[in-house]
């Protein structure tokens, strides 16, 4: 809510600062609709029609005179047309510039006796002005206009202030109202640039969830391999039976064939086709020869989260048989408040002597607590402490 505000909050375009441009969005009228553009057009001609005609009724103009009414409007619609284009461009004088031709031909009309030409050439030259122009200057041009209409006026009644105020307000109203056009087009767009920028970090959030699955599966299994085939080649070099060379080339087999179980299961679970992380440590731990203990109330978890579940707990039974093979394993799973835990625990053992060490050993479980604090939660892996023999490992995620 906070962040929406904000959001809002820089759209806003400071009116009371007096030096300052009405938005570019709202001088070039992006995000108005077609029906209103022509409903708007459609106004400004009848306006342009109505002026025309009670200039025309006065009756001042008479031969050339209508040559010089047809020039002076052509002179003032071409200089309102270039201030329009001045002011999308900011460009204070020249703006300034092309508003002072409206008051210059309103002051001749006066001086030749057109009194409806000079009133509504000035009162147009301070609507535009108020509306399009910095607020300091607007006001200013405005005020020399409606200055010349109030000395030239010989009517100093309330009607005068009216036409005055109304004129004015007018000009500010139309302000107001492309300024709110422009920031809720401003904030339009900031919310599309949001929206691509989540779906962006989503991207490469499912890049990196991608790439940590294959990093997990790969390192593991290849890993793995790479040590039974390196024992099976010093076991041919060392001369040794066929038996043992053929024992290692089988684990190799073996490890071949679970990374290739991994995989798919990597595959399904980006596809979020996994099978509840309970099922899976239920039968890891029967294959290990674990004893399993489910606590709470078993639920469905997110993908992410049931993910990081079992990878710790291949990692904590792979460790097991490196590190301490024939011990003892007891697995804890529990389904906590907006979170679960995980912990495996082994009895603690001495690994065969003569084996080589599986290479980047501690790698994993540095991965696994990557991947438990990116989702929020913890691992914690040591010796159980109080002089126990063995090793645990402990994972907490929201889930």
């Amino acid at each position: 809510m906070a962040e929406t505000e904000a959001a809002v909050e820089g759209t806003r375009v400071p009116i009371e600062n007096w030096s300052e441009w009405p938005a570019r969005e709202a001088l070039a009228g992006v995000g108005v609709p077609r029906r209103r553009q022509v409903v708007t057009w459609v106004v400004r001609t009848a306006l342009v029609g109505v002026f025309l005609w009670g200039v025309l009724r006065e009756g001042v103009f008479h031969g050339w005179g209508y040559a010089a009414l047809a020039g002076g409007f052509l002179l003032c619609g071409g200089a309102v047309w270039r201030f329009y284009f001045s002011t999308l461009g900011r460009r204070l004088w020249l703006s300034v510039g092309l508003l002072g031709v409206l008051l210059a031909v309103g002051a001749a009309a006066e001086s030749a006796g057109a009194h409806a030409v000079a009133t509504g050439l000035w009162c147009v030259c301070a609507t535009i002005a108020v509306e399009r122009l910095p607020l300091g200057y607007g006001m200013a041009v405005a005020g020399v206009g409606m200055a010349a209409y109030v000395l030239v006026n010989e009517d100093r009644s309330l009607t005068t202030a009216g036409t005055v105020a109304g004129v004015l307000l007018i000009g500010y109203a139309l302000r107001l109202d492309e300024e709110a056009r422009g920031a809720g087009f401003r904030l339009l767009a900031q919310e599309r640039a949001a929206r691509q920028a989540e779906a962006e970090s989503a991207a490469l959030a499912e890049r990196a969830r991608i790439a940590r699955e294959i990093h997990d599966v790969l390192a593991h299994s290849l890993s793995a391999q790479l040590v039974h085939l390196e024992a099976a080649r010093l076991l041919i070099e060392g001369g040794a039976d066929r038996q043992q060379i053929l024992e290692r080339v089988s684990a190799a087999r073996g490890m071949a064939r679970e990374g290739l179980a991994e995989t798919r299961q990597a595959l399904s679970a980006l596809r979020g086709e996994l099978t509840q992380a309970e099922d899976f440590l239920r039968e890891a731990a029967a294959s290990e020869g674990a004893r399993l203990e489910v606590t709470g109330e078993p639920r469905r978890l997110p993908a992410e989260a049931g993910q990081a579940v079992r990878r710790v707990a291949q990692e904590a039974l792979t460790n097991v048989r490196k590190h301490a093979p024939g011990a003892r394993v007891e697995m804890g799973f529990a389904y906590l408040e907006g979170e679960v835990e995980l912990w495996v625990r082994d009895g603690g053992g001495r690994g065969s002597v003569g084996v080589p060490a599986l290479p980047g050993a501690g790698y994993g479980l540095l991965g696994m607590r990557e991947r438990a604090e990116l989702l929020g939660g913890t691992l914690e892996a040591g010796p159980p402490g109080d002089d126990q023999e063995g090793f645990v490992v402990r994972l907490r995620v929201p889930a």
